[in-house]
């Protein structure tokens, strides 16, 4: 087999496994609804079947490529998918959700090796600089090709097959990446191989899960349980402890010294606050399509396309932006575009027509699009030449983290107002107490549907009212909290970071541009 060919099928090996690990986190959104009825979770528990997923690919996407260096990244990358492969028949027999936040967790592991791994091969089977860009392009292409397809794809598979088959759609997929890369990929580490930092990494997985738990069960009072408050302290100090290993230590996970410079601090903070909306956006919105307004899966995926096409739209024009505009204005340009239009989505109510909000949905996607490429260029260019590696990673665990946050925090809003809202109605009524927290429960763990043992003095016309005015006042509170985050990323651009790379050219920022690890929404 000539060398061409060899690069040409590793690369697409690489871009297989990774379409099925972006996939996965999109059509998930789609699922959803259909989970919850299925095996009767409250929102809280949805939120874990999205967040045990991304917290070990937050943990664990910096020192798998560690790993990759020091016992071989195709080992690495083959072992990623093998649990990967093996989590997602996990998650597609599992019989209850304890199972399936497990799976999904196990997912979550082998998505941490696969992503930096696959970067890894691509950069190490492709030497020279314009065969590597070429490379990148078309993985970071993949990426937004499973980022559009993957609601539709989940709403069909959903609607025909059952919630499971968005599961099982990966061990085809699993089984011929492994045989490929298995059979053509050839093994690299790097002769200068670093140890593994497990203070550090143990400590972030401890702040990363007692912020999460805390921040996730936190929907019946988040101040009032004791358990929430200690959960809170040990993220604190674990923090705290992490930061302290790290400066001290001689091989640090997250070397502290790249955030010396104010300009890769600032994106990465930008980063977080951009996926910290758009995760969440995508997860309350499919609530509101299919079970305030009814949409089935895959009429609800349907919507969603016109968001994702811009995104993607944008994300491959943003390189034209930067190199004409200057990559500050192109950033602040693409976040004050999505941040007013997320705002203007603060006017709609359960019976607005999809019409009314598919230029909001289109211009926010668009201007968050914008935005990425450029962020990523400029966090990869402020860094060191011989850190642009873990540059990257770090990069891609502030996307991971703006992911975890945006689903908690968010989810916990949602729930707040949702409950809050829906007591005020059944107060109205009447009714005592002890009542309303039980028909509250009710609503929250059956999908948001109308509980079947209602008081004979409500009608079921009239809770369905009372339940869809209450979801959309949650929506309405994080579609604000959603346009503060990204106009607050605005000013921390336009204000703390100085426009010294507006000289980067067209070339080097699609040739860094590439490197970029996550552009899920």
């Amino acid at each position: 087999m000539n060398q061409d060919r060899v690069k040409a099928i590793t690369l697409a090996a690489m871009c297989f496994a990774l379409f099925m690990a972006n996939l996965d986190d999109t059509v998930m959104n789609m699922a959803l609804p259909k989970i919850q009825t299925s095996l009767g979770s409250g929102l809280s528990a949805l939120q874990w079947i999205l967040n045990a997923y991304t917290l070990p690919a937050a943990s664990l996407v910096l020192p798998s490529g560690t790993l990759g260096d020091i016992y071989g990244r195709k080992r690495v990358f083959l072992s990623g998918l093998v649990i990967f492969t093996i989590a997602s028949v996990i998650c597609g027999f599992a019989p209850s959700l304890s199972i399936l936040i497990a799976g999904r967790a196990l997912q979550g592991i082998g998505a941490a090796a696969l992503v930096p791994g696959s970067l890894s091969i691509i950069a190490d089977t492709f030497p020279e600089p314009k065969e590597k860009a070429k490379a990148l392009g078309i993985w970071a292409a993949v990426s937004g090709l499973a980022l559009v397809a993957g609601p539709v794809l989940g709403g069909l598979l959903v609607d025909t097959l059952g919630w499971q088959s968005v599961f099982f759609l990966n061990l085809p997929l699993g089984a011929i990446a492994f045989r490929v890369t298995s059979r053509v990929v050839r093994e690299s580490k790097d002769p200068n191989r670093q140890r593994l930092d497990l203070p550090g990494l143990l400590l972030s997985v401890i702040f990363l899960a007692s912020l999460t738990y805390a921040l996730t069960e936190g929907n019946a009072g988040l101040w009032r349980s004791p358990l929430i408050v200690l959960l809170l302290m040990v993220a604190a100090l674990s923090l705290v402890a992490f930061l302290f290993v790290e400066s001290r230590s001689s091989h640090p996970m997250l070397p502290l010294s790249l955030f010396q410079n104010s300009t890769f601090t600032v994106v990465n903070i930008v980063e977080i606050l951009v996926f910290f909306t758009l995760v969440s956006l995508l997860f309350i919105f499919s609530l509101f399509l299919q079970q305030v307004q009814g949409y089935s899966a895959t009429a609800a995926g349907l919507r969603f396309l016109p968001m994702n096409g811009a995104f993607v739209i944008a994300s491959i024009c943003s390189g034209w932006f930067a190199s004409r505009f200057g990559w500050r204005f192109t950033i602040t340009t693409g976040l004050i575009l999505a941040s007013i239009a997320t705002f203007s989505l603060i006017r709609i109510n359960a019976n607005t027509e999809y019409g009314v909000i598919l230029w909001s949905l289109i211009l926010s996607g668009f201007g968050s699009g914008l935005t990425l490429a450029p962020l990523a260029a400029v966090g990869l260019s402020s860094a060191p030449s011989t850190k642009v590696g873990i540059a990257s990673a770090v990069i891609n665990a502030s996307n991971r983290l703006g992911n975890i946050l945006g689903v908690a925090i968010q989810g916990t809003i949602l729930t707040q107002q949702l409950a809050s809202n829906l007591a005020r109605s059944l107060s109205t009524l009447g009714l005592p107490s002890n009542l309303q927290d039980r028909l509250i429960a009710d609503v929250l763990h059956g999908g948001f549907k109308v509980p079947s043992n209602l008081p004979i003095n409500i009608s079921a016309q009239a809770m369905h009212q009372a339940i869809s005015n209450a979801f959309v006042s949650g929506l309405h509170a994080t579609v604000l909290v959603a346009s503060i985050a990204l106009f607050g990323g605005a000013f921390l651009i336009l204000v703390f970071v100085q426009p010294t790379f507006n000289q980067v050219t067209k070339n080097s920022f699609l040739s860094i541009k590439y490197k970029k690890q996550d552009k899920r929404i």
